[in-house]
């Protein structure tokens, strides 16, 4: 018989940029026991993360559909409604959740037009107006644009995307990917001109992995009842309806929703610039330390241009030689501090911080000692250090 793992006193610190930690409050509300499908409450708990969301999209005329799924759910679901079989859509390049929305795209049988991603840098609208510009026959159905990958941690000016759109005159929907950004900075999809945008729970929405969500306006409905793709579960059409079973193709995921009432409560009781407030004080914090580590030689920010840098996450690129993975596991095992590491063609060549969501000043601060103090354990050269710097950063801020 094996011994149990020896009880590690306090709480591991979670500092991936998703899953992010879970406040009492929502872990609260969830464990309530669910109800039938004709209990108002559960009509009453729909309607206010319907409103809610709309609310925090700074968009009270869209629809909003709710899913039991995760971002790449979403993803699909915007796919079926917006593009016919065959249709094209341009994704402009951000590194690796812009590839992967591509391929997802094309795995579903639409074209797929891309932009280049010059590594670091953020989405560049020059380009998007240019393909537009090519497309002279409107084959571009959308153009799917990531706001804040998450996985090289910088954020793109999506108003610049959307006057690359209107200088291109093409038609083309404006399809914002805001599963890393919503929550942190702020976001209008209607004054930015945004017909679609897409979100999931688990990051700036305090709340487990599993709800996927679409804001949707006018003229995006229109074209999605237009549009013949063959659906059922993600069809917008069929899920536009007052009872909730149908809203949600079958039984809605009770618990995740109170969740997210109880989430959506608590970011609007703090205030919504006060949300963005923090989660920049917080970014700042840890972009002050990188400063640091960064004089050191081995590492150094993903993100060339410092106003791209998100205020989700930063992603930090390490010398060769540096295990990625045994950095993790240091922090992680002897540290408490959960960091994430590369995706994609960042694989093994960056790790990355998450400070969004239910995060304040002690937890960044404890975060990046832990970070620092597995660097030097595995006798990276951290410079001057960095969690001094960050220190400063925050002390110095009101």
């Amino acid at each position: 018989m094996t011994n149990p793992p020896a009880r590690i006193p306090g709480r591991r610190s979670l500092h991936s940029p998703g899953p992010t930690p879970l406040p009492d409050a929502v872990l609260h509300a969830m464990s309530a026991q669910p109800m039938d499908l004709a209990d108002p409450r559960l009509d009453a708990n729909i309607a206010a993360c319907e409103e809610g969301l709309k609310r925090l999209l700074h968009s009270p005329g869209a629809d909003v559909f709710m899913y039991a799924a995760n971002g790449h759910g979403v993803w699909e679901a915007v796919v079926e409604n917006v593009a016919a079989p065959g249709a094209a859509v341009l994704v402009p390049g951000t590194g690796h959740f812009s590839e992967s929305w591509a391929i997802q795209t094309e795995a579903l049988g639409r074209r797929v037009v891309r932009t280049p991603w010059r590594e670091g840098w953020p989405i560049d609208a020059a380009a998007v107006e240019q393909a537009l510009r090519d497309d002279r026959q409107y084959a571009i159905q959308a153009v799917f644009a990531v706001h804040t990958d998450t996985a090289s941690g910088v954020t793109s000016d999506i108003a610049a995307i959307r006057r690359a759109i209107d200088a291109a005159g093409h038609p083309a929907l404006l399809v914002a990917d805001v599963v890393a950004s919503l929550g942190a900075i702020p976001f209008a999809m209607d004054a930015l001109g945004v017909d679609v945008a897409v979100g999931a729970s688990q990051k700036g929405l305090m709340c487990p992995p599993g709800l996927g969500f679409i804001a949707v306006n006018a003229k995006a409905f229109a074209l999605a009842g237009a549009n013949p793709a063959p659906r059922f579960y993600w069809d917008w059409v069929r899920r536009r309806d007052a009872l909730s079973y149908r809203k949600f193709c079958g039984t809605p995921p009770q618990n995740l929703l109170l969740g997210l009432e109880a989430a959506l409560g608590l970011i609007f009781a703090e205030g919504l610039e006060a949300v963005w407030a923090r989660h920049a004080q917080l970014a700042g914090a840890v972009h002050a330390a990188v400063e640091g580590w960064r004089e050191g030689g081995a590492l150094d920010f993903f993100a060339q241009e410092p106003a791209s840098r998100s205020h989700s996450v930063t992603t930090i690129t390490v010398a060769g030689g540096i295990d990625v993975d045994a950095l993790r596991a240091v922090a992680r095992e002897r540290f408490q501090v959960a960091i994430a590491g590369g995706l994609g063609p960042l694989t093994g060549r960056a790790f990355r911080i998450g400070h969004l969501g239910d995060c304040n000043p002690a937890m960044i601060l404890g975060a990046i000692a832990g970070v620092e103090a597995a660097l030097l354990t595995l006798g990276v050269n951290v410079g001057g250090g960095g969690t001094a710097r960050a220190v400063r950063s925050l002390s110095s801020q009101p």
